[in-house]
């Protein structure tokens, strides 16, 4: 039994699907917990039990890794900042103000953001059909943020929740990008150094928060939300992922990022009740055609380079 279990998880694309399904059931999780907690304290507990969990099973590697942590302790920082702290507060923050379905076909124009920092920082190559698969997929997140009718836009301005998510993803979308600069140390203890991080810029505003709220309260209900996002996406996705991609490559193991929005939806709709509307539909199909065909340019040039 034992052997077929390590069978099936040494699979690269078993691990690439259940990344995306863990990081999906964030947004369903986060809206959940809206009604227990604010993005600070949410956040706030995520990290405490993700160190706790991370470096009891990361602490050898923590060990022979030190050293390059503590001589690279600023880009982790940034990283740390950007990704897991700045991400994650305003997902939480959003999901305040809008549905979990809205934030889940959100995060498919992450993919979108990181080409077009990628061409502003680095001068990265474009290609005539990758702008085109980004003026798809940005028309797919408007028709989602204005319930397919952008003259909402002009009118109203953008929902408050959708306006946040936005921000979320940019700032993930400069941590993707830093991470060409990460260390070289075990996944582990890379995921260990940046919930670190987390924490330690969290204690202030957990702690000017708590002077007007109180602490948080945890119950035997709303604990298994905690257990939920500590293990799931900020653990075992973090590793599932960077395995995966280990064994077949970031270019093909990239685009199972592409199931977040597809998984998150589904279980808002099965776990929360959410309605799933046609501008949803119309929307994430959009937004997921736009980053295939941007991906699919790249991948036909990287082909005819290799041929040459």
């Amino acid at each position: 039994m034992s052997d077929s279990r390590n069978t099936a998880l040494s699979s690269p694309y078993l691990l690439l699907t259940l990344a995306p399904l863990f990081w999906g059931g964030n947004a369903v999780v986060g809206k959940l917990a809206a009604t227990e907690w604010n993005a600070i304290e949410f956040t706030f507990l995520r990290w405490v039990f993700a160190v706790a969990l991370i470096g009891f099973i990361a602490r050898s590697h923590l060990k022979k890794d030190w050293p390059v942590i503590r001589e690279n302790w600023w880009k982790l920082c940034l990283m740390g900042g950007f990704g897991f702290v700045g991400f994650n507060l305003c997902l939480y923050g959003a999901l305040h103000y809008t549905s979990a379905i809205n934030v889940s076909i959100e995060q498919a124009a992450i993919p979108v953001f990181i080409m077009v920092l990628n061409r502003i920082l680095f001068s990265q190559q474009v290609f005539g059909l990758q702008i085109l698969g980004v003026v798809i997929a940005t028309i797919g997140v408007v028709i989602t943020v204005t319930q397919g009718n952008p003259a909402i836009l002009l009118n109203e301005g953008l929902n408050r929740g959708d306006a946040i998510m936005i921000i979320a993803i940019v700032f993930y979308s400069v941590y993707s990008v830093s991470l060409r600069w990460r260390p070289q140390i075990h996944d582990l203890s890379f995921i260990f150094s940046l919930a670190v991080v987390s924490l330690a810029v969290l204690m202030p505003l957990i702690a000017w928060n708590t002077q007007s709220r109180g602490l948080p309260e945890i119950t035997a209900d709303n604990f298994l939300l905690i257990i939920y996002v500590a293990i799931f996406p900020s653990f075992l996705a973090q590793l599932f992922y960077a395995k995966g991609v280990a064994r077949i490559g970031a270019n093909r193991g990239g685009i199972f990022i592409n199931l977040v929005p597809i998984f998150g939806a589904l279980m808002a709709v099965v776990v929360l009740g959410e309605a799933f509307k046609i501008y949803h539909m119309i929307g994430l199909v959009m937004v997921l055609a736009g980053i295939g065909l941007a991906e699919w340019v790249v991948r036909q040039h990287n082909k005819k380079q290799e041929l040459s």
